[in-house]
């Protein structure tokens, strides 16, 4: 199973995140502008040292103008793949919140436009984004199983199995589960 966790994937992340800066030619102060996260906290996670939240991995990717998703998908080196199982899909984990992220689709060497994301929220957990991590993005909510109280701005939107949500403009956003059991849901996100 390739997993979004551990050690030896904190080292590849925190390269992806290096070659992306640089490619860029930002200084570390640069970035720490851009994203809103401190100097630290991205020397810390460009060297390996520390895991990042999915909050500071939004607000990273939200200042190299790429999705969550492509910025951990550029750690693996996977060929083309077209059938994953489940238990496959490379997943991460959220240090902070154990929310846990499955990459759907596309794979590496796919052509798919789109983005597919399995979350999985455990009870009384919550994680936010910035709405520089939407302005680029259409994004649609699908909640496959428990609840989610979903804050777009000053608006809340209360989601249960079966519902969808079509995001609206880029506002700052909360994905909370304040049930008492896990909420899982899938995110499709498309390039504007």
């Amino acid at each position: 199973m390739n997993e979004y966790e551990g050690g030896d994937f904190d080292v590849r992340l925190g390269a992806r995140i290096l070659r992306e800066r640089e490619a860029r030619g930002w200084s570390l102060t640069e970035l720490a502008e851009r994203s809103q996260v401190s100097r630290a906290q991205i020397n810390k996670v460009e060297r390996g040292a520390s895991s990042p939240t999915a909050a500071v991995l939004g607000k990273l990717s939200a200042a190299f103008g790429l999705t969550i998703s492509t910025l951990l998908g550029g750690v693996e080196g996977e060929e083309a793949v077209r059938l994953t199982r489940f238990a496959e899909h490379p997943q991460w984990m959220d240090p902070a919140t154990g929310y846990v992220r499955r990459q759907i689709a596309p794979h590496a060497g796919s052509s798919l436009t789109f983005e597919i994301t399995h979350v999985e929220l455990p009870a009384g957990e919550s994680t936010s984004y910035p709405a520089s991590a939407f302005a680029f993005l259409q994004q649609l909510v699908f909640v496959l199983d428990g609840q989610l109280a979903f804050t777009e701005g000053d608006t809340v939107h209360r989601l249960g199995a079966g519902d969808s949500l079509e995001l609206g403009s880029s506002a700052d956003c909360t994905f909370a589960n304040a049930s008492g059991v896990t909420c899982t849901y899938l995110v499709v996100v498309a390039r504007k």
